[in-house]
């Protein structure tokens, strides 16, 4: 399977990117995120061509623009005093527009792509930091019932291990996609989302500042995320997903948990077939339902009868003899049988990819 990525917003947070299979746009979660994912191609990205000029936005259009969304929030229940230091002044970020209209793309497959992820750099460094935040990593497990190996897989994949969390104003860049129009009542409803975290007070219009889409913080949350899944598990009174290790970890692990992660569970493994793929997924059927993602998965058969249709672990040994629900996964060189926590993953980030390399990040460390 081959893999064209290029900058595209998500529906559920972050700065998502443009997966292409077999010439067909995939989007998906990065879930709209920047994330490390943006950090992990940033050289290829430089080494392709880019736009000769930013595409040129009317000021006077977008003026008129803001005045229809300070009318909006206020409608909204937005305070006339946060509408107008929110908005009042703003001007387009032509950059933003240029990002989510595309650049060159760069084609890796599912295996380059977790390769490029999983670096000895990227292992060593997380691993540093599982063994850094230990105490407070298996507080934030206990409580959320996540394995914490998860939870820094997810924050390593996301910003790095927090060191890159973006430098564009969140309210700006979500103006300017929302006049851009190609997605405006996504990035309309993201801005509204923003200005209520700024009146009740989490965060300042300062301190918001995220990916070209709108992705705040470590964990890279949209503003509707954040609203939903940010937590405030030292008790501070503020939900600082931009510079508190505590709120970052129970932030992802709420997540998780929200997407029916299982602290008791892994979320799956690599597997021997007995006949290609393409025809075990035949066998299997399709999902049809869910993100582009999910349904490039099979339907879900107990493990009994993955093992009864010849399907062997990765060393030719059975499958475990438990009661789970697995689907077939065919992603480059490997197959897996992925369970739920795998399908929490894919609600973070809607890509094959991503998911396989916090999987598999998690799965080496300790």
């Amino acid at each position: 399977m081959q893999i064209s990525i290029a900058p595209a917003p998500s529906r559920r947070g972050r700065d998502r990117r443009r997966w292409v299979q077999n010439g067909q746009v995939v989007p998906h979660e990065s879930s709209i995120r920047t994330g490390c994912v943006v950090a992990a191609l940033a050289a290829l990205a430089l080494a392709a061509p880019r736009a000769a000029q930013e595409p040129a936005l009317d000021e006077g259009r977008f003026a008129a623009f803001l005045a229809e969304l300070k009318a909006e929030a206020i409608e909204r229940g937005i305070s006339a005093a946060v509408a107008a230091r929110a908005l009042d002044g703003l001007t387009p970020l032509p950059v933003v527009i240029e990002r989510d209209r595309g650049q060159a793309e760069v084609v890796l497959t599912v295996d380059q792509y977790v390769k490029q992820r999983l670096t000895p750099v990227t292992v060593r460094r997380a691993r540093e930091m599982a063994a850094r935040h230990k105490t407070l990593l298996a507080k934030v497990g206990a409580a959320y019932g996540v394995q914490p190996r998860y939870l820094v897989a997810v924050w390593g994949l996301e910003s790095n291990f927090g060191r890159f969390t973006g430098v564009r104003p969140t309210v700006q860049a979500l103006a300017t996609l929302a006049f851009d129009g190609r997605r405006a009542t996504l990035f309309r409803n993201e801005l509204f989302d923003a200005l209520r975290i700024v009146e009740r007070g989490h965060a300042s219009l300062d301190a918001m500042k995220g990916s070209w889409a709108g992705a705040m913080g470590q964990p890279q949350f949209m503003p509707s995320s954040y609203l939903r899944y940010a937590e405030d598990f030292d008790g501070d009174g503020e939900r600082d997903i931009w510079g508190n290790p505590a709120d970052v970890f129970a932030s992802i692990a709420n997540y998780l948990k929200a997407y029916g992660w299982d602290g008791a569970a892994t979320w799956g493994r690599p597997v021997r077939l007995p006949e290609p793929a393409a025809a075990m997924l035949e066998r299997a059927g399709s999902r049809g339902e869910g993100c582009r993602a999910e349904r490039a998965l099979s339907r879900r058969q107990p493990l009994a009868a993955w093992q009864a249709m010849g399907v062997r672990a990765a060393d030719g040994g059975p499958l475990p003899a438990v009661d789970r629900q697995a689907s077939l996964l065919a992603a480059g060189a490997t197959n897996y049988l992925v369970y739920g926590n795998y399908e929490a993953i894919l609600g973070y980030n809607c890509a094959h990819p991503y998911a396989l390399s916090v999987a598999l990040l998690g799965d080496r460390l300790p």
